[in-house]
């Protein structure tokens, strides 16, 4: 009796770690705002204080569009704010966080593209353009520059414990 009480709770451990080993991209998107307005057909707009949730990922702006027009799956998610802030937990407890004037988030590519004043910092690293568009699942980014902003990156070596 009690060796099945023991395999049980093991399975109900690993079907835990299951879940939460489900990559953020694949849970549920919830938006929570001050204000929710629906303008045009096919297109959801929110405004104040809206957040944008989807398993570790958060991003905070002050006005959010959704363009559904391209059909179920394909939509398109873009924040203004000022600035617009995102973050992401990484495997391993690493923080990836970003801030611009917009972003653009399309979750069928796992694409987050950052216009603006542009800054994305990982593992100590940071990215600062005009426009860095970043892949979620990949963890990749690239950045461009325009006439006003050049491409900046800040690396920060990491501290050695022992002298």
């Amino acid at each position: 009796m009690k060796a099945n009480y023991i395999t049980a709770a093991a399975l109900l451990l690993m079907t835990f770690s299951t879940v939460a080993a489900e990559p953020d991209y694949k849970q549920q998107i919830q938006i929570d705002a001050d204000n929710l307005s629906s303008i045009k057909e096919n297109v959801l707009t929110y405004r104040n204080n809206v957040i944008i949730t989807q398993g570790s990922m958060q991003m905070k702006a002050d006005l959010l569009e959704i363009d559904a027009s391209a059909g179920k799956g394909k939509e398109i998610y873009i924040a203004t704010g000022q600035p617009v802030l995102y973050s992401q937990l990484l495997e391993g407890g690493k923080q990836v966080t970003a801030e611009a004037k917009q972003m653009r988030y399309e979750p069928s590519s796992r694409t987050l593209t950052l216009s603006g004043d542009a800054e994305l910092a990982q593992s100590g690293s940071v990215v600062q353009a005009s426009t860095i568009r970043y892949n979620v699942e990949k963890q990749q980014l690239s950045a461009d520059s325009n006439k006003n902003k050049r491409v900046t990156t800040i690396f920060t070596p990491e501290e050695k414990n022992n002298p």
